[in-house]
């Protein structure tokens, strides 16, 4: 298709109808990005292009970046920044000492990179512990949002697109609101209390339940689990998770705060509580998340939201394999758990020559990642 492609292993078998991921090297540096391959007979082009428009317009240190774009006849071809490190918060869990100060370090790190995109009119509408990857497998590795499929780059300041994940969705969303970038801080505030306790401020197995606490901002901070956190930590806390958006903290109000910026969050290692409750309640919310990420459209649907709006998809689960001619001990893919942009992978499972990976898209398949080379311009 007009560009030079070594296939250093078997070409790519199976994937969803959508768009299938591979991990590159480019030849001139020997660098590894993270390819996405956009079929474009399947495609709806105005998603991608707003994705494509989001993505050009960013550079940040804390944020997955597009390195480079190409189109031919069939696909549009997606170079990614390679982010290696992991989930938030399997990293956490795989820590010896954990405390409300690496706490603050992460959300200020998050908070820099949203007040980035919103001082540039964008707005991320997806933020979720899923979405914050460590850029390597380092220590002191920083954290990088990714995943922009449902950014939206809100020239005028207000949509009222209905999308998000079930938890982390602001009350006005759900109540069939404009809303602005305020959403991005209320997710923030969410990630924030898991963040401090290892369980979300709004949980229910029934979903009517879920959304009518979230759209009272009802949430406590029980004991004991919240009694050594520090009271600046709730303080900021409680003024992320603020219902009203226009009270809300703004980033900047944010990043100004004594428990981002000060000496008040708290260095005892909580570790055995935080990590007690994220193994309870992440384990079983890892086999749920399918299911869940439909909770949100269903319950738009009830509330019979105008002809005008539209649904991004929610996401689905699918399964990859790292070919058995791929070595797994090549510095490149050990502890490899991302390919950004709508894609996140983390490995849980190796037998004899296959990885099992989970990968979040727009559809159920079975695919093989490949190694591929491109030749850079």
């Amino acid at each position: 298709d007009g560009y030079s492609w070594d296939r250093w292993t078997q070409d790519r078998q199976g994937g969803g109808s959508f768009s299938e991921v591979y991990l590159v090297r480019e030849r001139k540096t020997g660098n590894f990005y993270a390819l996405k391959c956009v079929k474009k007979k399947q495609l709806h082009h105005s998603n991608l292009e707003n994705e494509i428009r989001v993505l050009k317009s960013i550079k940040h240190d804390n944020v997955v970046g597009l390195e480079d774009f190409y189109e031919t006849r069939t696909h549009y071809y997606l170079v990614m920044e390679l982010v290696s490190g992991g989930e938030l918060f399997d990293r956490i869990l795989d820590r010896g000492v954990y405390t409300e100060k690496d706490a603050s370090c992460v959300i200020k790190q998050v908070l820099e990179a949203v007040s980035y995109l919103h001082q540039n009119s964008i707005v991320h509408r997806d933020l979720k512990p899923e979405n914050l990857l460590y850029y390597s497998p380092d220590e002191n590795a920083k954290i990088m949002i990714s995943d922009f499929g449902l950014s939206k780059m809100a020239d005028h300041g207000v949509m009222s697109t209905a999308c998000g994940t079930p938890g982390y969705v602001a009350p006005e969303v759900l109540a069939q609101k404009p809303y602005s970038k305020a959403v991005d801080c209320w997710s923030i505030g969410v990630i924030t209390y898991i963040l401090l306790s290892g369980y979300p401020p709004f949980y229910e197995e029934n979903e009517t339940r879920l959304f009518s606490k979230i759209m009272k901002a009802e949430y406590a901070f029980h004991s004991p689990y919240w009694d050594d956190i520090s009271e600046s930590a709730k303080d900021f806390i409680r003024h992320m998770l603020e219902k009203n958006p226009n009270k809300r903290f703004t980033t900047e109000q944010a990043l100004s705060h004594a428990w981002i910026i000060g000496d008040t969050a708290h260095n005892d290692n909580i570790i055995q509580s935080v990590g007690e409750q994220m193994q309870k309640t992440f384990a079983k919310s890892k086999w749920k998340r399918v299911i869940n990420a439909t909770v949100v459209v269903s319950h738009m649907r009830r509330l019979q939201l105008g002809s005008g709006c539209h649904f991004e998809r929610p996401m689905a689960v699918k399964v990859c394999d790292i070919p058995s001619s791929v070595s797994l001990s090549d510095p490149a893919l050990v502890g490899w758990s991302s390919v950004c942009f709508g894609i996140f992978a983390r490995q849980i499972h190796t037998s004899a020559n296959r990885t099992h990976v989970c990968v979040s898209d727009l559809h159920l398949s079975l695919a093989k990642v490949s190694l591929l080379s491109f030749q850079a311009d």
